[in-house]
């Protein structure tokens, strides 16, 4: 409404305009009346001849496409004020069909679309700048470091599952990655081909979570709604150990890396060289540890008081974080009595998964002082949880401190 007014406005004042020209002209008899002010207008415009010509066709065009006695007189001043401009388009149409839309009309109506064009992509530059400035994460970077952040476009896309896709991991050292779906299947690709491998088959319900052991890549745990826990020999593809002992939903499960680096005998010939134990988290409020060896559970924790969704190992699987539908991110021991150290809370909505920080290879050495390799020591103990409260939180997971708070999604 208010465009049109703003239309109606400017059109009635420059068809008076016009209208008193004319009959000042008529009044005086002088035609270098209108010749002066074309003039003069002229030395106050930014406009080229072929935009004012441009312009002075278009007005001429739009006063004779109106009806009215004011719109036609002042048709005949502009036409009289730049004859050249006018007559082009006026030649051989005088009178412009009622069907036509002039095109000073059509330039009036692209100015708001563009106006809208232009906000959408300063808005979306903003955020662009904003995701990637914020805290100097990218702009800080060395260029090795930041070609590793992903972008688009997509490489490939791997498409074999007859359901939802609910998980993925990607191998340690090989182009390997295995994908687990509602269709209760394991899917084993080559991501750098693009290509698809082969199927693992065994659950009876959906898959959950895939996990590669943390070094090696040498065996793979996946937990399902089925209530089991399979572990798989990568190099035969064959399934050497199922895991029960839930009464839910298992929603989670990981290999601990083996704190002592010794070799772990499990299933006969299959080796587990670089953990010893795996640990699970459920629907039935609790988490399990596992003995590799034996495939006994060896401890359960009962921390929670709702579905546990979500777990995470520090890189040298000396410590676990646990969370979920409580809220609560639990932090504890992998060794010994599994001790809790802390319990963080904060976020205000079911928590979704948790991450700690990994260090570069090479990330600490001997040339560094005593206080900078203390900082990456310290870092190594960060924690970063994001929640259905559209929040991701980043902690220290041994002081239980919150660091820093991001909010840039727009749902969970």
């Amino acid at each position: 409404k208010k465009s049109f007014f703003q239309q109606s406005l400017c059109l009635n004042y420059v068809a008076a305009c016009f209208s008193l020209v004319w009959q000042h002209h008529r009044a005086s008899g002088e035609d270098h009346i209108l010749n002066n002010w074309a003039r003069n207008a002229t030395l106050n415009m930014v406009l080229t001849d072929r935009q004012r010509a441009e312009l002075h066709a278009g007005i001429h065009e739009y006063l004779l496409s109106q009806q009215g006695d004011l719109f036609a007189r002042a048709a005949e001043a502009m036409a009289m004020a730049d004859p050249q401009s006018c007559q082009q388009k006026a030649s051989g149409d005088a009178a412009p069909k009622a069907s036509s839309v002039p095109i000073i009309e059509k330039k009036w109506t692209a100015v708001p679309r563009l106006q809208k064009k232009v906000l959408e992509l300063e808005r979306a530059l903003s955020q662009s700048a904003r995701s990637n400035l914020n805290g100097g994460v990218v702009s800080g970077m060395p260029i090795k470091d930041r070609r590793m952040i992903p972008r688009p476009p997509c490489v490939h896309t791997l498409q074999s599952h007859n359901g939802v896709v609910t998980c993925v991991a990607v191998h340690p050292v090989f182009t390997m990655a295995v994908s687990g779906g509602e269709d209760a299947t394991i899917k084993v690709w080559d991501h750098e081909s693009g290509e698809y491998v082969r199927t693992l088959r065994g659950h009876t319900q959906g898959v959950n979570s895939v996990c590669f052991t943390p070094k090696t890549g040498s065996h793979i745990c996946s937990s399902s709604s089925d209530l089991s826990i399979k572990l798989w020999d990568f190099a035969t593809h064959v399934c050497i150990r199922t895991l029960r002992g839930h009464d839910h939903t298992i929603s989670d499960a990981l290999f601990i890396p083996n704190l002592q680096g010794s070799a772990i005998k499990g299933g006969g010939e299959n080796d587990f060289t670089d953990c010893s134990q795996l640990v699970s988290a459920s629907r039935d409020y609790t988490i399990k540890f596992w003995d590799l060896e034996t495939g006994f559970c060896v401890h359960t924790s009962k921390d929670h008081t709702d579905w546990v969704r979500c777990l995470a190992t520090k890189a040298d699987g000396s410590l676990l974080a646990s969370s979920g539908s409580d809220q609560a991110i639990v932090v504890r021991k992998t060794d010994g009595d599994r001790k809790k150290i802390c319990e963080l809370r904060g976020h205000e909505h079911v928590v979704e998964s948790l991450a700690f920080m990994t260090m570069a290879a090479g990330a600490q050495n001997s040339n560094m002082g005593a206080t900078q390799q203390k900082r990456i020591l310290e870092m190594a103990d960060y924690l970063v949880s994001g929640s259905r409260d559209r929040s991701v939180r980043m902690w220290n997971a041994m002081s239980g401190e919150l660091l820093k708070v991001f909010k840039f999604h727009e749902n969970w």
